[in-house]
């Protein structure tokens, strides 16, 4: 890899982690009383971001992230981010895009994809979706780096 694209790829990990702990110090109203699905609250917020658990980290995967954001009425942004400790022969994130009302038992599939980067230490990929209203939507990511992985997932978003 060379100089140029390693401090690409690190100012880049600064930015996303700096953007996600600005992020992270606002208050959140959690209140157990709010309802969720499958470890999601069902949220009429403008966005979440969804972190993997620090107890699935091993010697390769440092953290992944999944993201929801409302852009508009019928269109979202989903994402997710994968970084490693270190550079590895494989970093990939697969993103699931899922919706479900707030009587469903379980999450209705959307969309999916993945990329995978290699011989790094991070991958990332977004997409701006058209989505049909009246749903709550949430980002589901399974991260992988090296030999380790984990997942994580967003709260449900109402979207107009």
């Amino acid at each position: 890899m060379t100089l140029k694209k390693k401090l690409i790829s690190v100012c880049f990990a600064a930015m996303l982690v700096m953007g996600l702990t600005i992020t992270a110090e606002f208050p959140t109203n959690a209140n157990e009383s709010r309802p969720m699905l499958d470890g999601s609250y069902l949220t009429c917020e403008d966005e979440s971001t969804g972190i993997a658990g620090s107890l699935t980290r091993g010697v390769d995967l440092q953290t992944g992230y999944s993201k929801l954001r409302e852009l508009g009425p019928g269109k979202i942004y989903a994402g997710g981010t994968t970084i490693a400790q270190h550079d590895v022969e494989s970093v990939k994130v697969s993103v699931i895009v899922e919706r479900a009302k707030d009587a469903d038992d379980y999450w209705h599939y959307v969309d999916s994809w993945q990329k995978e980067n290699k011989n790094t230490y991070t991958v990332s990929t977004s997409k701006m979706l058209e989505v049909e209203p009246d749903w709550y939507y949430r980002v589901r990511c399974i991260h992988s780096a090296g030999n380790d992985m984990s997942s994580s997932s967003t709260n449900g978003l109402y979207i107009d």
